[in-house]
Parts: structure tokens; C-alpha cells; sequence
């Protein structure tokens, strides 16, 4: 309980809902797939990839297919902290830069724990 009355400019609560940019749910599960080795999966990805504008699809299909084309347009679709920051580690990934991968995606799933593209980048 606070003892200040509530700053009229601050937003009241967060809805998942109406705040949140979730997942299109075919394009996780296609990510879950491609994570789990699902070949078709990739050829999934990187088809979508040519058609979407999600940066999270578009920085697997640069790690997929080691295309930096894919991480410039992510870049520019990351509008997210959370974003721009799969954008960062996904473009170090392509460039091989592991000790940067590993750097970024510790401060990333320290505050994103469920995210699943960085945990799988930095596990390999």
C-alpha cells in the first residue's frame, strides 16, 4: 500500500492482453519445431520470413540461413526492448561472435526467462 495518492500520468496496470504483442501461435509453435530439429520447420520459417514482418521470425530465419538481408529487416521491426535485443544476439550468432552471445543472452534471459530463440542461441 502506498502513502502517496496515485501519479495520474502513470499507467495503472499492465493487461497482457491489450499491452503484450503476443506470438502469433502457428509461428511459435514453428519456432518450437525448428528449436527441436524439425527440418520442415526451417523451411517453414524462412518462407514466412518472406512474407512476415515479425523481427523474432526474421532473426531465426538470419540464423537459419546465416542471411544478414534477414537481420536488417529485423532490425528494423524491432520496435521492443525485448526485440531488439533477440535482434543483438541473433546478429552476433551470425557473426560467430560466441563470447557476445553468451554475454547478451545472460542479461536478456535474466529478464526474459521464457524466451526460447535466445535460450536455444545460447546453448549452441
Amino acid at each position: 500500500m502506498s502513502l502517496l495518492p496515485p501519479d495520474p500520468g502513470r499507467q495503472r496496470a499492465v493487461s497482457g492482453f491489450r499491452d503484450g504483442w503476443p506470438m502469433d501461435r502457428d509461428l511459435e509453435d514453428a519456432l518450437r519445431r525448428v528449436i527441436g530439429g524439425d527440418i520442415s520447420a526451417r523451411a517453414d520459417v524462412l518462407k514466412r520470413a518472406g512474407q512476415e514482418q515479425d523481427p523474432t521470425l526474421l532473426a531465426m530465419a538470419a540464423v537459419l540461413s546465416g542471411d544478414r538481408e534477414w537481420l536488417a529487416k529485423a532490425e528494423g521491426q524491432a520496435a521492443s526492448t525485448r526485440d531488439r535485443q533477440i535482434v543483438a544476439i541473433a546478429s552476433a550468432h551470425v557473426a560467430g561472435d560466441s563470447d557476445l552471445v553468451d554475454a547478451l543472452a545472460r542479461d536478456h534471459l535474466a529478464d526474459y526467462p521464457d524466451s526460447l530463440i535466445v535460450a536455444w542461441l545460447a546453448g549452441g
